[in-house]
């Protein structure tokens, strides 16, 4: 049986999606891990890109088309017979809405590669034998239709998990409606990474691929800046390659739930220097990358009594980030209607927060169209971590 905890990752400098030979270097990541040994003439092969949101490619926030052309043309170069790229982003999951979705991002691109859009809406309940909190959950029915499954992330800051990359990505397999009530049912981040794990495990991707030449940073994962990283990434561990490119935007397993729970799993090595890097050259560390400033860590479960029940309510209320409207916000509802706690609602045109009721899974701030949902940390938290 395979050791997974070995499962190697490989890196190629990647600086334009404009560059001629973005798809040799793809082939090359791919060739390097053996991605496509599992591949076999006449096989139909699924695509599960990040197609978060309606938005152009340029904004960063969605896989770019010219790296999912590329990995079409090398998938039916390869004898696959049917190249299928889907995802359910935030909201309806409907023909017309991912339809909207897959203009945004620049989808046309894969079709002219030779691939098709997904065009299968149904849902099935899914079970998974040995999960530690989804052990049943509901699923795009596409993912079945297809022999292989291939998970294309994009490298970016999230306000929930400190980083979406590939484990997160493969949240896209619960249809878009339904993702609130994942929020409200697994609501400690934790729970929730563990639920991501779970999926991860369900859905097995036979190969991870992370599109790093322009990631985002900042208020992400929608709302956040483009970020030059120059690098294309894969592996056929979603883990491994999650602990390598947190390693290259400043981030340790501490600082990832996804991370912490695969660690505790046993499905990733503890730090990113224990995971084999192909092609020699040491990854670089992305100087002044700038993250949500969530933290993830701090607990305070274990005071005993009047005094230490009191210390840890004050400590968790002074340190903990919160989701905060600011400048710019247009009055749209968006975070009130996608709010799985209902803790939102609109006074004169404007959402606020019951700080009682919000449970941190800053869906308001991953879904606000124009930015102004942000995670706010605490002069507080602050002050001790030496942070602005």
């Amino acid at each position: 049986m395979e050791d997974r905890l070995s499962l190697p990752v490989a890196a190629v400098s990647c600086r334009d999606y404009r560059d001629t030979a973005l798809e040799l270097k793809l082939a090359e990541v791919i060739s390097a891990v053996n991605g496509l040994d599992a591949l076999k003439p006449g096989a139909r092969v699924g695509i599960k890109a990040n197609l978060v949101s309606a938005m152009a490619p340029e904004k960063a926030a969605t896989t770019h088309p010219a790296l999912l052309s590329a990995l079409v043309r090398i998938l039916l170069g390869r004898g696959a017979s049917e190249v299928i790229v889907g995802d359910s982003p935030g909201g309806l999951y409907t023909p017309a809405f991912v339809s909207r979705v897959y203009r945004a991002s620049g989808m046309d691109a894969v079709i002219k590669a030779g691939g098709r859009l997904n065009e299968d809406f149904g849902q099935k309940e899914g079970y998974l034998k040995g999960a530690r909190v989804a052990r049943s959950f509901t699923y795009t029915s596409w993912i079945d239709g297809v022999d292989l499954l291939i998970n294309v992330s994009k490298l970016k800051s999230h306000g929930m998990m400190g980083m979406s990359n590939a484990v997160k990505n493969l949240f896209g397999i619960v249809p878009g409606t339904m993702k609130p009530e994942y929020h409200f049912r697994f609501p400690d981040h934790g729970t929730f990474a563990d639920m991501l794990i779970d999926l991860a495990e369900f859905a097995r991707p036979v190969l991870s691929i992370t599109d790093a030449i322009v990631g985002m940073e900042g208020n992400g994962p929608t709302q956040g800046s483009p970020r030059e990283i120059g690098l294309i990434l894969a592996s056929r561990s979603p883990y491994n390659l999650d602990l390598v490119a947190a390693e290259i935007i400043g981030l340790s397993a501490n600082d990832v739930p996804t991370l912490t729970a695969a660690t505790r799993r046993g499905l990733s090595p503890e730090r990113a220097k224990d995971v084999e890097l192909l092609f020699g050259e040491p990854l670089p560390r992305l100087p002044g990358f700038r993250h949500v400033a969530v933290r993830h860590s701090l607990s305070f479960s274990g005071n005993r009594g009047p005094l230490g029940r009191a210390f840890s309510f004050v400590a968790r209320r002074a340190l903990t980030s919160r989701p905060t409207v600011r400048r710019g916000c247009i009055g749209c509802k968006k975070c009130a209607e996608i709010c799985p706690a209902r803790a939102i609602v609109m006074k004169n045109s404007k959402p606020v927060i019951d700080r009682t009721s919000c449970i941190r899974c800053f869906c308001c701030q991953e879904f606000c169209p124009v930015g102004a949902m942000q995670v706010h940390r605490t002069a507080i938290a602050r002050l001790l971590t030496k942070q602005k």
